[in-house]
């Protein structure tokens, strides 16, 4: 994942849990943050643009992200930490550690999801003005 990311120049936070990548996203003026972490079972990349939602912005947020997901026949898009004092929209995308891919195939995944994430926040942004 390091590599990846130096190789498209994402900044890397690194902790003993997890690999976290930023990079702006222009056509919003903010920045994502991938956070590629594992669990048990899986390898869980957290798509999230740091913005918290105010109450008044969460059936509007899961509108968008029931639109979103819709559209794109595979559940991404959702509204975190509902009850919580910081709801956020994020993406999330999971892979088996069970499955084997070569370095060549990861980055092509990863990158994919890099991209879906990226299209999904500027139309947050653009269509629900979230």
């Amino acid at each position: 994942m390091q590599k990846w990311g130096a190789d498209r120049n994402y900044h890397a936070l690194t902790d003993t849990d997890s690999v976290s990548l930023r990079f702006d996203l222009e056509e919003t003026g903010r920045t994502l943050t991938v956070r590629f972490m594992t669990t048990k079972r899986l390898l869980v990349a957290f798509v999230t643009d740091g913005q918290d939602l105010r109450h008044d912005q969460l059936a509007l947020a899961a509108a968008a992200s029931n639109a979103w997901n819709t559209e794109q026949l595979n559940p991404m898009l959702s509204v975190w930490d509902v009850r919580g004092p910081r709801p956020c929209l994020a993406g999330v995308c999971d892979l088996p550690l069970t499955c084997r891919v070569t370095q060549t195939d990861f980055d092509a995944l990863a990158s994919d999801w890099v991209e879906r994430a990226r299209q999904m926040f500027i139309r947050c942004h653009q269509v629900f003005q979230l």
